[in-house]
């Protein structure tokens, strides 16, 4: 019998220090200081970022946003998805290395894994012993330790939804919704899960991008690289041997590259998908140069071409300039110009005219003909605003109703506009007219949107 699936071996990847571990969590403590501090940040008396779904408002510090701006969320999109071509052309799967949530979350977990049950061969003897009371105790710990904080990862992301503080108030009185209590631990149990069990088979085997970076990839992308030329033929030695004199190159063949990596693969064997880009196996690679005495960079960031013609980080770096980065600079430039572009440029008023579907058109008072609009005001300003309607587009056009209106900060009102004309002012049919909306306080603000009026016959 072949079986066509292997099982799982689980990975325990090796302690590492060094400058790509230092900066690896460095990112650990901004992104994670970032998301779980940001909702209880004020801004105006209320939470700075909050996604109001029920209202419909989003709020993003001094921003205020209504599904109507759904295109400023697709160029951020846009924008992030150009970002992660450009630095993946440049440097490799930095996205994946340093700041995914998969390896962050992962990264917390062992930490906290290795905090209660040791280093990596006190835990792979955890796992290879028999279940007593002290592995049941040091199990139960790890594992009330990550769905604690998985639960917490939860609470901080429905948070970003329902106002934080209400939030902690009502899980205090334990009368959460059920569509908050849902989330908290929906997203709470995928957090607990992909970092605490799946971890690397989510990097190999879940994620797309391990899949399509390929085409991201050129002989001058910038990837952890083990130089080959130098380090073979590999084999053990003693400290003070002459590895020429033996005939070996600089690997030593400690295997550290293989016990550090977090997706288990030996970065020896040249790139693989798998390599997620992190640094690991280049810090521990040092070390072992450093203790025999040998030069550092066997294992570095290099490029393909740069290896190959054995070129310094000047010429590296230079090659790096190369027409596909170039177009994508160019472009994330000009688009997330324009996006900031546009948020400044926003005028904080938004009106929808919908016309009255009861009656087109009637006639009143004097033979005058009368259409019924439905103007809905949004207000997306921080301040209660009165706003001044007029209406023109045909000869002798007016408003019969209130022209001013008053809509409560971050509101939405509808006001219904009654426009009439003078009897044969206009031949029967549908005529474009126009609505100015302007607000009549300090902060001046004027949408105007097109109607169509209609004549009967």
């Amino acid at each position: 019998m072949v079986s066509l699936y292997a099982s799982r071996k689980k990975i325990h990847p090796r302690s590492v220090s060094g400058l790509f571990s230092r900066w690896r969590w460095a990112l650990v403590w901004f992104t994670q200081i970032f998301f779980y501090g940001l909702p209880w940040l004020e801004w105006n008396a209320r939470q700075a970022v909050l996604f109001d779904l029920e209202a419909r408002r989003f709020y993003i510090f001094g921003l205020v946003l209504y599904p109507q701006d759904f295109i400023y969320l697709t160029g951020l999109l846009v924008i992030s998805a150009l970002a992660l071509f450009l630095f993946t052309a440049v440097a490799g799967r930095l996205w994946c290395g340093y700041a995914c949530p998969q390896t962050v979350y992962t990264e917390i977990f062992l930490w906290i894994e290795k905090k209660v049950e040791g280093d990596r061969s006190a835990r792979i003897r955890l796992d290879e012993s028999s279940l007593d009371a002290r592995k049941f105790g040091k199990r139960s710990l790890k594992h009330a330790l990550w769905i604690l904080f998985a639960l917490w990862t939860g609470f901080t992301f429905v948070g970003y939804f329902t106002p934080i503080r209400e939030l902690a108030s009502l899980s205090m009185a334990a009368s959460l919704g059920p569509w908050q209590t849902f989330w908290i631990f929906f997203y709470g149990f995928a957090t607990y899960g992909n970092a605490g069990f799946m971890r690397e088979q989510v990097c190999k085997y879940m994620c797309p991008y391990a899949r399509f970076q390929s085409a991201m990839f050129d002989k001058d992308t910038m990837i952890v690289t083990y130089d080959k030329a130098r380090g073979e033929p590999r084999g053990a030695r003693s400290k003070k041997a002459d590895p020429k004199a033996l005939g070996l190159g600089a690997c030593v063949d400690c295997t550290l590259c293989v016990q550090v990596c977090p997706t288990g693969i030996d970065i020896r064997n040249g790139l693989q998908y798998e390599c997620i880009g992190c640094g690991a196996c280049i810090d521990v690679c040092d070390e072992v140069m450093d203790k025999v005495g040998y030069p550092r960079g066997l294992v570095k960031y290099s490029t393909q071409n740069g290896m190959a013609k054995g070129w310094t980080r000047e010429q590296m770096v230079r090659h790096a300039f190369r027409p596909r980065v170039l177009v994508y600079t160019t472009i994330l430039s000009v688009i997330t110009l324009a996006v900031f572009v546009s948020l400044f440029l926003r005028t904080p008023l938004k009106v929808d005219v919908i016309r009255d579907r009861g009656a087109l058109a009637r006639m009143v008072e004097q033979g005058r003909i009368e259409n019924v609009f439905r103007l809905q005001i949004m207000n997306a300003t921080e301040s209660p605003q009165r706003y001044q309607i007029s209406v023109e587009g045909l000869e002798g056009v007016m408003i019969a109703s209130e022209t001013e209106v008053d809509v409560l900060s971050t509101e939405v009102r509808s006001a219904a506009v009654r426009v009439q004309i003078p009897p044969n002012a206009a031949p029967a049919g549908s005529h474009p007219i126009r609505f100015t909306i302007r607000s009549t306080g300090s902060d001046v603000s004027e949408v105007v949107e097109k109607a169509v009026f209609i004549v009967p016959r």
